[in-house]
């Protein structure tokens, strides 16, 4: 998450930064000036924009802000100068005298090294169905090294070097997702396997559709594995996207609701809650109910049971229940058996902040939600805002 005292405009600015690029990128595209590699356009250059860096060093941010004020008043002085001729050359002067007073920002702190993926967005809408799909990937090319738990202890892990990373560690989370694609594609390593020295790049193994898959699978592997670790998600990780039924309603996907930025609430088994005004209640089941539910919106799919369990790092789901934010955030985790809601249930938070002590609430449910919505996830990763 960023930073909790980081100023509200470092994320417009980020944002802006990203989008400029991917404009770019499209717009070189669109004129034919850049391949497709695994399925979009292709960065470049070895060198991109980052955000992440800006989020340490403020200084720098507001350096890089102002000098992009200065660069379009510039701008705006040289559209005057070709527009009346009588203040074209006292235009362009002030125009450089603008550009060379501004406080441009150390080139190695915005620009970092890039990959033609690095760009890339993942198409698959971090879904249940994926994250399965990204587990029968990974069982086939990952556990031998990085291990069952993706902790990088699999049997052939001591015949590696350097030793295979561990995606619990702050690495899998700040690298761009196109950073990750290209490193399970075409990473030019060599590692050892079972039948002997291969490359460790994934391309003519693994569709770039397989490989997208993977890194859902992993993102929800390692948020269930620091879960159990450190009792909470450090970083965030989203609701995973699947089929809901309601009734009398036809068959719809969760992200129907998280589009309308409505909070979530998903129930494991057959736990009887009440619904509640604030947010969308749905029941989880790992197959059809015997009766009737005691939810309105049901989701039956096994997959969507085997996706949860790995992010909460638990088989022992039934009576469990989640909380996701209006951005789509999972954000609370209600174990088995517990009384109701409080603010202890939120896992996913920014402890930077000192929120003040209030207490014994009499609606722990709405304590919960007040700090949820005070405390929004603000989420770079790779230098890009999520």
């Amino acid at each position: 998450m960023q930073r909790s005292d980081a100023p509200e405009w470092l994320n417009p600015l980020i944002a802006a930064l990203q989008q400029a690029q991917a404009g770019l990128l499209q717009a070189l595209h669109g004129l034919g000036l850049v391949p497709r590699v695994d399925g979009q356009p292709a960065w470049p250059w070895a060198l991109r924009l980052s955000g992440e860096n800006l989020l340490i060093d403020l200084g720098q941010a507001r350096g890089l802000l102002w000098s992009l004020a200065a660069l379009a008043t510039a701008a705006a002085l040289l559209v005057l100068a070709l527009s009346i001729r009588r203040t074209r050359w006292p235009a362009l002067g002030l125009a450089v005298l603008v550009l060379a007073l501004a406080p441009w920002p150390r080139a190695d702190l915005v620009l970092v090294p890039a990959r033609p993926t690095s760009l890339h967005a993942s198409p698959t809408g971090f879904s249940v169905e994926s994250i399965a799909r990204g587990s029968q990937a990974y069982a086939r090319h990952c556990v031998a090294c990085h291990g069952a738990d993706g902790r990088g202890h699999g049997p052939l892990a001591a015949r590696q070097s350097p030793w295979p990373p561990n995606f619990t560690s702050p690495l899998l989370w700040r690298r761009a997702d196109g950073d990750l694609l290209w490193t399970i594609l075409h990473d030019t390593r060599t590692v050892q396997s079972e039948t002997g020295p291969q490359a460790h790049g994934q391309s003519g193994r693994l569709s770039s559709d397989d490989a997208w898959a993977l890194i859902d699978f992993m993102k929800a592997q390692a948020a269930g594995q620091m879960l159990r670790i450190a009792g909470t998600w450090p970083y965030p990780v989203g609701l995973p996207d699947m089929d809901v039924r309601c009734a009398g309603q036809p068959l719809r996907r969760l992200q129907a609701w998280q589009s309308r930025q409505q909070r979530l609430r998903l129930v494991a088994g057959a736990a009887q809650v009440q619904e509640d005004p604030r947010l969308v209640s749905l029941q989880l089941r790992p197959d059809e109910p015997a009766g009737n539910a005691a939810l309105d919106c049901t989701v039956t799919d096994p997959r969507a049971w085997q996706a949860m369990a790995l992010i909460s790092g638990s088989t022992r789901l039934e009576g469990m229940q989640w909380m996701g934010d209006r951005d789509g955030w999972l954000r609370a985790l209600s174990r088995p058996g517990a009384a109701g809601w409080s603010e202890d249930d939120l896992v996913c938070r920014t402890d930077t902040v000192a929120w003040p002590a209030t207490g014994p609430a009499a609606d722990g449910l709405g304590a919960l939600i007040a700090r949820m919505d005070a405390e929004p996830v603000r989420f770079v990763k790779g230098g890009f805002v999520h």
